[in-house]
């Protein structure tokens, strides 16, 4: 009975443990992406509420992903977000296969049987006119919503779901590390400018105050000569100092830094987030309004199937922000793929060569 009780207390505090040591993990490699900031007064024990706050943030987003769908041609035809995802079921293999990443996984674990991943899609809606069934009418023309899934990429892969997982919460803590400490390159960038414009001003006002030697002094013109230029000119270098003083000593700059990445990892959200986005489909991917035509109700009164063919889904799909200028939005999965499913790289070629040699003739 001692040893139950040890062994429930022992997994009560696991959790714990594990985020103790991904906290850990995470400041580590905060400092090894900028190691000056490790001279900075307490570094480590300022930078771990922060980063405590990001890590359950993160964690509970990756915990929210679904579990890894079977990525194959036998799937195509029964998931409906595989049948989503790609135009047909040889496609399956033909865009996964293209991954460089995934390749080398299978090449370093010649004993895995399987990859599991992240395949991110670019997604695009199109509003177009179509034909759709109404009774035993054909109507056509009828304003229609089509999805698109495109540049599926495979950058992620481990053995298995939870490795996988755990990867993707470090690449996320990484993702904020690298957003704080692009706030503080950017206090940098600002100071040295203002620093250079400060320089050009002074240079300008001892311009404007020594004009009035020469026949400027003789016949008037000199831009001297107007106090209303001089007093903007001396305003703009005031303003100029004021907002020098404001970003601080540059003594303090790696303390700025600290607190610059220390504020990201405090509100995680401002710069990751993760959406759900709620579709049905049919099987042709174009939309199925709620309550329409193509959406029968169901014996208990709940939304059934679309009436007859093409049949269609619900699908709860995740979309990740990503932080670029501008912002770009990507749908994401887990999936499994099959190391018997891998394509040969020559035929990975030959299908890329295809596809370039009609583009370039159509």
């Amino acid at each position: 009975m001692l040893d139950r009780i040890r062994r429930g207390g022992d997994s009560a505090t696991a959790p714990a443990a594990q985020e103790r040591e991904g906290v850990d993990a995470a400041i580590e490699r905060v400092l090894a992406l900028h190691p000056q900031l490790g001279l900075a007064r307490r570094s480590r024990t300022r930078l771990a509420p922060a980063v405590a706050t990001s890590f359950a943030y993160v964690r509970a987003l990756v915990d929210a992903v679904p579990a890894a769908r079977e990525a194959s041609a036998a799937a195509w035809d029964g998931d409906p977000y595989i049948h989503a995802w790609f135009a047909g079921p040889d496609e399956v293999a033909s865009r996964i296969s293209r991954s460089a990443e995934l390749r080398a996984f299978f090449a370093d674990h010649g004993d895995a049987p399987e990859a599991y991943a992240v395949l991110g899609m670019d997604m695009a809606e199109r509003h177009v006119l179509g034909a759709r069934m109404e009774g035993e009418t054909m109507r056509r023309d009828v304003p229609q919503t089509t999805v698109s899934f495109n540049d599926h990429q495979v950058r992620m892969c481990a053995g298995d779901e939870a490795q996988l997982r755990m990867d993707i919460v470090r690449r996320l803590l990484d993702e904020l590390a690298l957003a704080g400490l692009a706030r503080g390159a950017a206090d940098k960038s600002r100071r040295a400018a203002l620093e250079r414009e400060r320089a050009l001003l002074k240079v300008r006002l001892q311009l404007l105050e020594r004009q009035g030697k020469g026949i400027r002094a003789v016949i008037g013109g000199d831009v001297a000569s107007d106090p209303g230029e001089l007093a903007r000119l001396e305003e703009q270098v005031e303003e100029n100092a004021r907002e020098l003083s404001g970003l601080g000593l540059r003594e303090d700059a790696l303390e700025r830094e600290l607190e610059q990445v220390r504020a990201v990892f405090v509100q995680p959200g401002r710069h990751l987030s993760v959406s759900t986005r709620r579709l049905a489909l049919d099987r042709m991917n174009v939309v199925i309004e709620p309550g329409g035509a193509g959406r029968d109700a169901a014996p208990d009164g709940r939304p059934g199937m679309p009436a007859g063919p093409p049949a269609g889904a619900d699908l709860e799909l995740r979309i990740a922000r990503l932080p670029t200028l501008p912002p770009r939005v990507r749908a994401f999965s887990l999936v499994r793929f099959a190391r018997t499913s891998l394509l040969p790289e020559k035929s990975v070629f030959e299908e890329a060569e295809q596809l370039l040699s009609s583009g370039l003739w159509s």
